[in-house]
């Protein structure tokens, strides 16, 4: 009974168009939020340093792509998203929270807009459906027209120091945009979405194209840049973790919830908390976006924790949920934990109390029964290239 249970959850998950580029090259597969997806495809570690050395190729095809488009499109993210939309101009990209009523954070994705009446969202594997549901729930008067193209499409990320070089041997004007621009680029029949985007603290771009020729278009690509795999190499998930803790990114399910608003985490960049508009759908603008005066609050009273960088001593790897204490009493707890493999050191992100997040505040560990060993609040990122 339990083989066949194996079988049937190995038949139900989705598979992207790089399947077989995985197995080609030895990956070790993985369950992630329904899909099978490379973990590594040897060693984390290396994959992970030829990223910071070189140039890494990541399929995050598994990534939700949601398409909104027409007369209230921009509005109605202007409603449920806490960055401002309208007023982008086309080839702009922001990163945004999707917040609950409360202020907690539903997730967190980033804005491309398209033209006034269309823009794409990217947002986590994991959240995709809760997020079609809450825009389901909260359209009300809006009108607009989504779309999922997360099955029509794959997305894949060239990352690294070298990336930008690469991509210049088949494009000379996506090198020259900005950090958080896109443009569309033919590729023959084939159009390509790229954006000077990434998760992992260094510099590269994202594509999305069509799910259908994602296969052919990253062999014409790769032919392109010259096909160099002295160059260009695939990292796995386990990797792009360790790169985004490094660059003190935070993750769904560890940094930001429900229950964790984007204050406390450290994010108010990405909150307008005064949008200088009014009305409702049929206005021109509207400025009240969902959790906007449970945030407000939070700023105003002052955030009771705060998301912090720790520098642990000892080679044991803070793993989420692992105590933080303070005088022997437990004050938080690990959100993320690897040993770096950039700084060879352990290195965390937690959350304490407002008042003890000062860089340099001295804390412990507790290591789940093992002991404890001193960590000292640092500043993040831990390690960016960008």
């Amino acid at each position: 009974m339990g083989t066949l249970r194996a079988m049937t959850t190995a038949i139900a998950l989705k598979r992207t168009p790089f399947h077989a580029l995985h197995l080609d090259h030895k990956a070790k597969m993985v369950e992630y939020a329904g899909y099978d997806m490379p973990i590594s495809y040897g060693s984390i570690i290396d994959e992970h340093k030829w990223c910071r050395a070189s140039a890494g190729f990541f399929d995050v095809s598994h990534m939700g792509r949601l398409r909104f488009s027409g007369r209230h499109a921009r509005k109605f993210l202007d409603h449920v998203c806490t960055r401002q939309i309208c007023g982008m101009q086309a080839g702009m990209v922001r990163y945004s929270l999707v917040c609950n009523d409360q202020g907690g954070v539903r997730d967190d994705v980033l804005v491309y807009c398209v033209d006034e009446d269309e823009y794409l969202m990217v947002c986590n594997a994991a959240n995709r459906h809760k997020l079609l549901q809450h825009f389901a729930e909260r359209k009300g008067q809006f009108a607009f027209k989504l779309e999922d193209e997360t099955d029509s499409t794959a997305m894949v990320a060239i990352q690294g120091p070298k990336a930008m070089e690469l991509i210049s041997r088949m494009s000379s004007t996506i090198p020259s945009m900005k950090r958080y621009r896109f443009l569309v680029k033919n590729l023959v029949v084939i159009k390509l979405l790229v954006s000077r985007t990434g998760y992992t603290g260094e510099d590269g771009v994202e594509v999305i194209l069509p799910s259908s020729m994602a296969k052919l278009a990253l062999g014409m690509v790769l032919k392109d840049m010259g096909g160099d795999s002295s160059v260009v190499k695939p990292v796995g998930l386990g990797a792009r973790d360790t790169l985004r803790m490094e660059a003190g990114m935070p993750l769904y399910g560890h940094e930001i919830t429900e229950e964790i608003d984007p204050v406390s985490a450290g994010l108010e960049f990405a909150i307008k908390f005064d949008k200088g508009m009014t009305g409702g759908p049929d206005d021109e603008r509207t400025g009240t976006f969902i959790g906007q005066e449970a945030l407000r609050k939070i700023k105003a009273d002052g955030p009771a924790k705060r998301l912090v960088g720790l520098s642990i001593e000892g080679r044991r790897s803070p793993r989420q949920g692992m105590h933080i204490l303070s005088g022997g009493q437990v004050v938080g707890e690990v959100t993320s934990g690897c040993i770096s493999p950039s700084l060879d050191r352990a290195i965390a992100m937690a959350y304490v109390p407002s008042s003890l997040a000062a860089e340099g505040t001295a804390l412990e560990l507790d290591l789940a029964g093992k002991g404890t060993t001193p960590a000292v609040v640092a500043k993040l990122p831990f390690v960016s290239h960008v």
